[in-house]
């Protein structure tokens, strides 16, 4: 699932191509993709006709087009998720469909942009509700999402306190949307390896700055990861021009399973994990013992 350098460098595309036009017409080739639009694909289309882009924004994993009249309360977007297999692509309405194209979206320049999903989780939605939380103006959908590492108002001491009252493990906590937005399974096991900690670790038991260290890596780590464009292992996550990221060349944790650690040489384990994997290297981030879990 791309996570927030993929979603941040796909946004920063948007921006540079679609901010400033008008969308003319909508298509939408799959239904399926106008799920979390309740009134309906018929709907969204109408609603968008017409309608300028004034900006694009990002909360988390979260995407979303401001709309004109208003980027405050009450202004209206289009909210859009990537979820596994999601893609903005830009193109022109006579150049042949992108594989998997589910939403088209033809813009008053005489492009075209193309939402395509290979697996449908993802999906875009109209939302009439922008709302003021905690000093950012949201999408209504989208008020239970943290803020993200990257963002200039994240409260690191807040971030640690809550962390550090839970009762799991550290790279649940790291997953966990409500607490900390942007993270998912590749940068939370680098942030990890970075640290270091073992996945398990029970997060009630970290010290202060073991939590503030575990937060610095995972800014450093998307951070590098947005200057490469993002972690791209196939097809599946490229960026609005369809080129792909590089970051999957520094990776020193996920994705390693059998190789030597860059930071002691033991072999990187590879453990089942919430239905995904965690890598982890079993001398530098030793399992909890006695309970410490």
């Amino acid at each position: 699932m791309p996570e927030l350098p993929e979603v941040e460098v796909v946004r920063l595309g948007l921006v540079e191509h679609v901010v400033g036009r008008a969308i003319e017409r909508v298509t939408v080739h799959e239904p399926r993709s106008m799920r979390r639009h309740e009134a309906g694909p018929a709907d969204f289309a109408a609603r968008l006709a017409g309608r300028r882009v004034e900006g694009a924004a990002r909360r988390g994993k979260y995407l979303w087009l401001l709309l004109d009249g208003g980027s405050g309360p009450g202004g209206d977007a289009v909210l859009c998720h990537l979820g596994m297999s999601g893609q903005f692509l830009v193109g022109t309405p006579d150049a042949p469909p992108a594989r998997h194209q589910r939403v088209s979206l033809d813009l008053d320049d005489g492009s075209q942009l193309r939402f395509a999903d290979q697996r449908i989780f993802g999906g875009m939605s109209f939302s009439d509700g922008l709302v003021e939380v905690d000093g950012s103006v949201v999408p209504s959908e989208i008020t239970h999402i943290a803020r993200d590492p990257l963002d200039p108002a994240f409260d690191v001491d807040e971030f640690v306190t809550r962390l550090r009252r839970r009762e799991t493990g550290v790279k649940r906590a790291l997953l966990d949307q409500t607490l900390v937005s942007g993270v998912g399974n590749i940068y939370a096991d680098e942030s990890l390896w970075r640290t270091p900690l073992h996945y398990a670790r029970n997060t009630r038991h970290l010290r202060r700055r073991e939590a503030e260290e575990l937060l610095g890596h995972a800014v450093d780590v998307m951070t590098d990861a947005l200057a490469q464009g993002g972690t791209s292992f196939d097809a599946l996550y490229v960026n609005v021009n369809g080129n792909s990221g590089y970051f999957d060349r520094s990776l020193q944790a996920y994705g390693q399973e059998g190789h030597p650690c860059d930071r002691c040489g033991t072999p990187i384990r590879r453990d089942a994990f919430m239905n995904r994997s965690s890598y982890w290297c079993p001398r530098c981030q030793p399992r909890p013992r006695n309970g410490r879990f």
